[in-house]
């Protein structure tokens, strides 16, 4: 389906361009104006999210790849999910590390990320 494949490349740009390469000058390219946020510790709005991303992000060069892990992209509808694999220090054992998955879900409304969901909780 050409219009599910578009939401995924969206994403995978977004992904690769912004979040991870750090280049937050381009989320006017992906990201409504409108943007929802769902994480209880990034205020809704695309400003919102550059505010808060621009404390610790340096833009870095853009790869080609996604660099984390990705178990899989997944759209239906105007739906875009992208889950990955994550290594994380035990809290039981700070010598040791777990492998677990997080996912990212987008909304996606006029070529553009309208609102967001993680599995985050209150920093």
């Amino acid at each position: 389906d050409p219009k599910l494949a578009k939401n995924k490349k969206l994403l995978y740009d977004f992904w690769r361009e912004v979040f991870e390469a750090g280049h937050l000058e381009l989320v006017d390219k992906y990201m409504a104006e409108t943007y929802i946020q769902h994480n209880p510790n990034v205020a809704t709005g695309r400003k919102a999210f550059v505010d808060f991303f621009s404390k610790f992000m340096k833009p870095q060069p853009i790869a080609d790849t996604i660099k984390a892990p990705v178990v899989a992209i997944i759209a239906e509808g105007d739906m875009v999910m992208i889950s990955f694999a994550r290594e994380l220090p035990d809290p039981k054992d700070s010598a040791k590390k777990y492998t677990t998955t997080w996912f990212d879900m987008f909304r996606i409304e006029n070529g553009k990320l309208a609102e967001h969901w993680d599995g985050a909780t209150k920093q």
